[in-house]
C-alpha cells in the first residue's frame, strides 16, 4: 500500500515509524514531543530523527563547508576552535531541519492522501495567509497504520469508575 501512495515508501514508513513512537494511546502525535527534559514541536522532532542518517552524506560534508566559508565571509567565526565547531554544527543543523520539513511534508501528505495519517493544526490561531501560522502539526494514524502503534498502546484504556455516591448524568428517577 505504501509503496504504491508514496514516492518514498522506505522514507515514509521511517515517519509513520516515528511518529506512532511518540503518539498516545489514540494514536494522536504532537503537537509537542518531550525526549529527556527537552520538548520539541513534533516536525522539528521528525526532521531531526531522520537527520543522522544523513551525516556521512558527502552533500552533508559540502554543506558543512559551505557553513564555515560562509560564517568566514560574515566574520562570525569565533577563533576558538570548539566554539566554532559548536557554532557550525548548530548552522548545519538549522539548514538540515529547514529542508527537512520540506520533504517531511511532502511524506505526510502523501501519507494523508494513503489514508495512514489525518493532518490537523493546534494552537493559538491568528489570521495568517498561511494556515499553519503560530500553530502546530498533529498526525492521528488511521487505518492500517494503527497496528504500528504498541500492543499496550494499542488497547483502550479502561472505563473510568465514577463515585457511586455521584448520580450519573441523564438518568430519570420516577417516584
Amino acid at each position: 500500500m505504501l509503496a504504491h501512495a508514496s514516492t518514498r515508501p522506505r522514507y515514509a514508513f521511517m515517519v509513520l515509524s516515528l511518529i506512532a513512537e511518540v503518539a498516545d494511546a489514540g494514536g494522536e502525535a504532537g503537537p509537542f514531543v518531550r525526549r529527556g527534559n527537552k520538548q520539541f514541536t513534533l516536525r522539528d522532532f521528525l526532521c531531526d530523527s531522520l537527520a543522522p542518517m544523513g551525516r556521512r552524506d558527502p552533500r552533508r560534508v559540502a554543506l558543512a563547508e559551505r557553513v564555515k566559508s560562509d560564517l568566514i565571509l560574515e566574520d562570525r567565526m569565533p577563533v576558538d576552535p570548539v566554539a566554532a565547531a559548536a557554532l557550525v554544527e548548530d548552522e548545519v543543523r538549522d539548514r538540515v531541519r529547514a529542508s527537512g520539513k520540506t520533504n517531511l511534508s511532502r511524506a505526510v501528505s502523501e501519507l494523508v492522501g494513503a489514508g495512514l495519517l489525518k493532518r490537523y493544526y493546534k494552537g493559538f490561531a491568528v489570521d495568517h495567509e498561511n494556515r499553519g501560522g503560530q500553530r502546530h502539526a498533529v498526525y492521528v494514524l488511521q487505518g492500517m497504520a494503527r497496528c504500528l502503534l504498541s500492543h499496550r498502546m494499542a488497547t483502550p484504556p479502561p472505563p473510568r469508575q465514577l463515585p457511586r455516591n455521584l448520580p450519573r448524568q441523564g438518568e430519570l428517577l420516577f417516584g
